[in-house]
C-alpha cells in the first residue's frame, strides 16, 4: 500500500509537478541537451568506452549503436587548398550578352569544380570595370594543377542521340557463341512451325506454350489490329500478304527474332478521311540475339551537331499557356542537320550534353525545320533561364585565363587551427576567471551554461553544417563574448534587486525579467547585422555572418534557460547576498 502511494505521487510529480519540480525537470533536459551535444561532438570517447561494455550489454540483451562520427567542415584557410582568379575573354561577345555569357561560364565552372569532389567549392563571378572575373575557392584538394587544367577549358555543348549499336565490335569468339544461338532458336523454330501448319493445330495453344513475347502469349499471341506503319517492315509485310485464317509457310525474320505469324481478320478503318487497311494477327516469336545483346550500346551516340552551329538559347512563354520554355536558334547548316536528327528521331529522345553531361534530354515530337525550335517541360522561369544560360555557354564559348592563384598549405591550415583553438581556450578561461571572481556563484553557473552553449554551438555547426573558416571561428568567439554579455545584464539587474531588499527569489525572476529587453533589442540588431552580412557579402564574410547568427540565437537560449534554470534550482541552498556578488 505504502509503495502504490509513493508510485503514485512520483506519476502524479511527473505529470503535474509543482513549481520546484518544474526547475527540476528544466535542469535534467538541459544536462540531457549538454550530454547528447558534447558525445556527439566528440563520440570518440563515447564509442570507445561503449566498446568496452558492449560485451556484457549483449549478454543483457542491450544493443546501442555507436554514434556516428562527422567530421567538421573546414574552410580554405583551415584545411589547405587553392584560390584561383580567372579572368574572362568577352571582346567577340555583343556588350548585351556579357552578363549572360559570364553567368553561363559560371554555370559551367561550379559543375566542373562539384566533380572534383571538394566540400563546399566556392564560385564567384564579379565585373569589375571592363574586366569580367570568378573567384574560386578548392578547400583540401590534392591535385591543384589538374584542377587549373579542368577548369580552363572551354565548354563542349554536343547533342547526341540514342544509340542502337554495340559499344565495340565482337570478338570471333562472341560472334561463334551468337550464331550458334541462333542457329539452334531457328531449328526450334522450324520444329513448331511444322505443328503450326499442321490441320488439327491449335495455334493459340502453341502461342501460349511456346512464344517468347510475355505481352501476346497470354492472350494466344494475338497482337490485336494493326495497320500500315506500326510494325518493323518484315514483319508487315508478310501480315498484310497473308489470307484471313492462313499460318505463314516460313518463317519471318526480324530484329526481335523468328517469327510464326497467322491472319485471323482483316478491314479498313476511316483515318483523317481516308480508309486504311487493318489486319488482326497472333504471332509466335523466338527471340535471338544480336551483337547488342552481347556488348549492350552505349546510351548515346555523337551526331555532327554542335555548340558551333547554336546560335542563340533564351526564354520565351508559350502563347496559349503561359509557360516557360526554351526556345533554340541554328544557322543555316544548323537548321539542316537538326532538321535531320529530329526526323529520324520522332518520338524518340534527343539529348543535349555540356561537357560530358547532359543538361536536358527532350523528346522529339515532329521533325523541326527552319532552324528554329523550343524545349518544353513545366519549366519554372528560373529553371528555363538556368537551361538557356547552359545552352549559351557552349555555344557562346568564352575562354578564360588565370591570373592570380594562392595556395595554402595543409600544415598552414592546421597551424592556423591550432593556434585558433588556443585562443578559444584562453579566452574562454580568462573569462570565467572574470565571471566567478566578480559574480560568485552566479558566476559559476554562467560558465557552467557557456560550456552548454559551446557544445551545443558545435553540433548545429555539424548537423547544418557550417564551412568553418578563421572568419567563422571569429564570429563564434564573438557571440561568446556576447552569451558572457547576457549574463552579465541578468546578474546585474539581480544584484540591484537584492541591493532594494527583495527575497532572493522574486530578485531572481525580476533580474531576468528586467534584463531580457536589453538583451532582446542587443541581439536582435546584430542578427540583423549578420543577415545583411550573409546576403550582400562574400563567402568569407558569410561564414562570419553565419556563425555569428548561430552562436547568438544559442547564447540566448543558455542565457534565458540554462543559467535561470540552474539559479532556480542552487538558490534555495545559498541564501546568503555574498554568493551573488552583494
Amino acid at each position: 500500500m505504502k509503495l502504490d502511494n509513493a508510485l503514485r505521487r512520483v506519476w502524479r510529480g511527473i505529470i503535474h509537478p509543482s513549481p520546484r519540480g518544474r526547475v527540476r525537470w528544466a535542469v535534467f533536459f538541459v544536462v540531457v541537451l549538454g550530454i547528447s551535444a558534447a558525445v556527439f561532438d566528440a563520440p570518440y570517447w563515447f564509442n570507445r568506452g561503449l566498446g568496452a561494455i558492449r560485451p556484457a550489454l549483449g549478454y543483457a540483451g542491450i544493443q546501442i549503436p555507436n554514434v556516428p562520427t562527422i567530421p567538421f567542415r573546414l574552410g580554405l584557410d583551415l584545411q589547405g587548398g587553392a584560390q584561383l582568379v580567372y579572368e574572362a575573354d568577352m571582346k567577340d561577345i555583343l556588350e548585351a550578352d556579357r552578363d549572360d555569357a559570364l553567368g553561363g561560364v559560371r554555370d559551367v565552372v561550379e559543375r566542373r569544380v562539384n566533380a572534383f569532389g571538394v566540400a563546399e567549392p566556392l564560385v564567384q563571378s564579379s565585373r569589375v570595370g571592363d574586366s569580367y572575373r570568378m573567384v574560386i575557392e578548392l578547400a583540401g584538394i590534392s591535385d591543384i594543377g589538374e584542377a587549373i587544367r579542368q577548369i580552363g577549358e572551354t565548354p563542349i555543348l554536343e547533342f547526341k542521340e540514342e544509340s542502337v549499336e554495340p559499344s565495340r565490335p565482337l570478338t570471333p569468339e562472341e560472334e561463334m557463341e551468337m550464331n550458334k544461338f541462333n542457329k539452334e532458336v531457328k531449328k526450334s523454330a522450324e520444329d513448331i512451325l511444322k505443328k503450326a501448319l499442321a490441320p488439327e493445330a491449335d495455334f493459340a495453344l502453341l502461342a501460349k506454350e511456346f512464344s517468347e513475347d510475355e505481352d501476346s502469349k497470354p492472350d494466344g499471341g494475338s497482337i490485336g489490329f494493326i495497320r500500315p506503319g506500326q510494325t518493323v517492315e518484315p514483319f508487315e509485310k508478310a501480315a498484310f500478304a497473308l489470307k484471313v485464317g492462313e499460318t505463314g509457310k516460313t518463317l519471318v525474320e526480324s530484329q526481335f527474332g523468328y517469327h510464326i505469324i497467322m491472319k485471323t481478320d482483316e478491314r479498313e478503318t476511316d483515318v483523317d478521311g481516308e480508309k486504311v487497311p487493318e489486319v488482326k494477327v497472333s504471332h509466335i516469336l523466338f527471340q535471338t540475339k544480336s551483337p547488342t545483346d552481347i556488348v549492350p550500346p552505349e546510351p548515346w551516340k555523337n551526331t555532327a551537331l554542335s555548340g558551333k552551329q547554336l546560335k542563340r538559347a533564351g526564354v520565351s512563354f508559350d502563347p496559349n499557356t503561359n509557360e516557360a520554355e526554351v526556345s533554340l536558334q541554328f544557322d543555316a547548316e544548323g537548321a539542316k542537320l537538326f532538321s535531320e536528327i529530329t526526323e529520324r528521331n520522332v518520338g524518340k529522345p534527343v539529348a543535349i550534353f555540356l561537357d560530358g553531361a547532359p543538361i536536358t534530354v527532350p523528346r522529339v515530337t515532329e521533325k523541326i525545320t527552319g532552324g528554329q525550335a523550343v524545349i518544353t517541360g513545366n519549366f519554372s522561369v528560373q529553371d528555363a533561364k538556368l537551361l538557356a544560360q547552359r545552352l549559351n555557354a557552349g555555344a557562346l564559348p568564352v575562354p578564360i585565363s588565370i591570373i592570380s592563384e594562392q595556395r595554402v598549405g595543409a600544415s598552414l591550415g592546421q597551424e592556423s587551427v591550432n593556434k585558433s583553438l588556443v585562443a578559444g581556450l584562453w579566452g574562454f578561461a580568462l573569462v570565467a576567471l572574470f565571471m566567478i571572481a566578480y559574480y560568485r556563484l552566479p558566476g559559476l553557473l554562467s560558465v557552467l551554461s557557456l560550456g552548454i552553449y559551446a557544445v551545443v554551438v558545435l553540433a548545429l555547426f555539424k548537423l547544418i553544417p557550417v564551412t568553418l573558416s578563421m572568419a567563422g571561428i571569429a564570429g563564434l568567439i564573438l557571440s561568446l563574448g556576447m552569451a558572457v554579455d547576457a549574463n552579465v545584464l541578468i546578474f546585474e539587474r539581480l544584484k540591484e534587486e537584492l541591493r532594494s531588499g527583495k527575497p532572493l527569489g522574486q530578485a531572481i525572476d525580476e533580474g531576468f525579467r528586467r534584463a531580457w529587453t536589453s538583451i532582446r533589442d542587443g541581439n536582435l540588431t546584430t542578427l540583423i547585422a549578420a543577415g545583411i552580412l550573409f546576403w550582400f557579402s562574400s563567402s568569407t564574410i558569410k561564414g562570419f555572418a553565419l556563425t555569428l547568427s548561430v552562436g547568438v540565437l544559442v547564447s540566448m537560449f543558455s542565457a534565458l534557460v540554462v543559467t535561470r534554470s540552474f539559479l532556480r534550482l542552487i538558490s534555495p541552498w545559498f541564501k546568503k547576498k555574498f554568493w551573488y556578488g552583494v
